[in-house]
């Protein structure tokens, strides 16, 4: 039987997963592996964007997907990546696909250029803090055609509500980020998810002492 322990995993951020100690240190390697190659597999989708959010655990050799995925092909193509991984016994799919609608897109579109447009904030965007649009005219909008490169923080939306997760530099632009995505038109309500490197790293340090 192998060791049952849980490997929790945020995909859109770059923190590192924490693991109870489990009893046999093949079993750890084993799926400290399969960590690291659903986190591979999945943020190498060219379907896994700033406007998803996928995180996974991992309980035995069986793979729990969860988060949101702005696009439904993108629910299909994380468990089809994950099932291909050496041990993986079992994929469990609990990513919930986010509603597609003219507003919520709109919303997108806005935090998008709030954020990533942001003077304090531009040096996040890949794109050279100028935002990129491969096809404004492509039906769905941006939701079916996101800024391509790798986007640090990550906008979720649902229902008019915003979600913002993800790593910055300091609490300044995480609160700078949360503030414009408060003054993103019709949205409803904001939740900030953003963590600090540095804070993390201090608290990683005072943890050790």
């Amino acid at each position: 039987m192998p060791t049952r322990f849980i490997v929790p995993v945020l995909l859109a951020a770059t923190c590192a997963a924490q693991t109870p100690a489990p009893s046999s240190p093949t079993s750890e390697r084993a799926v400290m592996r399969i960590a690291r190659e659903v986190q591979k597999g999945v943020l190498q989708l060219p379907n896994y964007g700033l406007f998803d959010d996928i995180r996974f655990l991992i309980k035995g050799y069986e793979v729990t997907l969860r988060g949101y995925a702005s696009r439904p092909t993108l629910k299909a193509s994380a468990e089809q990546v994950v099932k291909k991984i050496e041990g993986v016994e079992k994929v469990v799919n609990e990513i919930e696909v986010l509603p597609l609608s003219r507003q919520d897109d709109d919303i997108r579109l806005a935090a998008y250029v709030r954020i990533y447009g942001h003077q304090t904030l531009s040096r996040y965007n890949p794109n050279r803090g100028s935002p990129l649009f491969r096809n404004p005219n492509l039906p769905g909008g941006i939701t079916n055609d996101p800024p391509i490169g790798y986007h640090p923080i990550h906008i979720i939306v649902k229902n008019g509500n915003i979600t913002l997760d993800g790593v910055v530099d300091s609490v300044i632009d995480r609160t700078i980020a949360e503030m414009q995505a408060n003054s993103v038109p019709g949205a409803f309500a904001v939740t900030n998810n953003i963590q600090v490197a540095n804070q993390e790293r201090k608290s990683d340090s005072k943890q050790r002492k």
